[in-house]
């Protein structure tokens, strides 16, 4: 049996072409880049193709605005702090409720400690931010708003450019961590009014440890880890030269690839949606259908337990997820499932399926085969399914 991953806003497998890329670079050309003989200087050439390439996919207007990191999480925490460090005289920060706990722990640690106060905007029932309320806290107080660009569990998509208009009215940084964004749909900084953007490898097609932080020409900035002169003297530690190599690579091959992911990739994505729903009672789409990733289908199965369906997919060969893999572990429903009010009888079944490239039509074929008896199974077992209005209309989002 073919092992079926659905799990690719967790991770993604690294292309093939990016480990052949990169692998020189553990042992032919294992200079510093930062180094001016001949050893370093070809490395230091690769670092800038690279640079280049990432550049591009983003579509910035200097290669010498991104700064690598080891990941998101990283690239995350050094766009908040740096901001609250380069605009002293402000202390308010403005996020969302469904961020990535990159963003939302780091934000909860400053309220903590006294070093921030931070407006938490909520969303609809599809995820959607609630612009007035983003409106209304917005002032000169604001260092930074820091709002993602896509959600890892539903794939709703914030219209991060129009928000960042209204940040710059007030004089903000504007900040979004991009990861799920950068490779699926374009984007195009050259022109925008974002500050900041981060991003992470490995959900491109890209190892581990290797991410970066997208900073505008001009825009202020105070450098987290401090040390050599590394990236400008903006990000001290010498470069993770193959995994740069590697990113790079992949950038490429996303930009290579974006028409895939906006036809091919959405077709099976919205093949599995439809025949799940049509097969399985009591289920809805978590998300706005209208405006999220091409690759994320985010599906809540009433009165059964999320747990108990991965479970029985993991025996069946599937991989798939109940939400952000940062927060695996925790019994509680996902908080953006609960920022969108999600019924607590559906917010406990509800199952990410992610796809990426690698997909094919014979991995929708095995999730629509399996599932909808796993469902039945489960539900036997539950005690509130034979009480349950078996109608699905106890809770249906409203698609406008």
């Amino acid at each position: 049996m073919n092992a079926v991953y659905l799990d690719n806003n967790a991770t993604t497998r690294v292309d093939p072409l990016v480990v052949e890329t990169m692998l020189p670079f553990f042992s032919e050309q294992f200079g510093n880049p930062s180094s001016i003989h001949s050893f370093g200087a070809s490395v230091g050439a690769a670092v800038k193709t690279a640079r280049a390439q990432l550049q591009g996919l983003l579509g910035a207007a200097h290669d010498h605005e991104i700064i690598y990191t080891s990941g998101g999480t990283e690239a995350d925490n050094t766009a908040i702090l740096s901001a609250l460090e380069a605009l002293p005289d402000r202390n308010e920060i403005v996020t969302s409720k469904v961020e990535h706990p990159a963003v939302l722990a780091l934000c909860q640690h400053l309220e903590k400690i006294g070093r921030a106060k931070v407006h938490y905007i909520g969303v609809d029932a599809l995820g959607r931010i609630d612009i007035e309320a983003y409106r209304a806290a917005l002032s000169d107080k604001v260092a930074v708003v820091s709002l993602m660009w896509a959600n890892n569990e539903t794939g709703t998509i914030f219209p991060i450019e129009g928000l960042a208009d209204l940040a710059k009215e007030h004089g903000a940084l504007f900040h979004t961590d991009a990861v799920q964004a950068v490779g699926k749909v374009p984007i195009s900084l050259k022109d925008s009014a974002i500050d900041m953007l981060s991003l992470s490898g490995h959900k491109l097609h890209a190892p581990k440890g290797i991410g970066a932080l997208y900073v505008k020409r001009g825009a202020r900035f105070k450098p987290l880890l401090r040390g050599g002169h590394q990236e400008r003297g903006r990000r001290a530690g010498t470069e993770n030269t193959p995994g740069v190599i590697a990113l790079g690579k992949a950038a490429e091959l996303a930009a290579l690839h974006m028409a895939d992911e906006q036809t091919r990739v959405k077709g099976l994505r919205d093949r599995l949606e439809g025949a799940l729903l049509q097969r399985i009672p009591n289920c809805f789409v978590n998300g706005d259908l209208n405006d999220r990733l091409p690759n994320t289908c985010n599906i809540a199965f009433e009165y059964v337990e999320g747990e108990g369906i991965l479970l029985h997919l993991t025996r069946a060969g599937i991989a798939a997820s109940s939400g952000s893999a940062c927060t695996s572990g925790s019994l509680e429903p996902s908080h953006v499932l609960r920022a969108m009010n999600i019924p607590f009888t559906a917010a406990h079944g509800s199952i990410r399926f992610s796809f990426s490239r690698d997909n094919v039509p014979e991995d929708v074929d095995r999730v629509i085969d399996v599932l909808p008896g796993i469902l039945e199974k489960l539900r036997e077992l539950s005690p509130f399914w034979s009480n349950a209005d078996k109608s699905g209309k106890e809770f249906k989002p409203v698609y406008a």
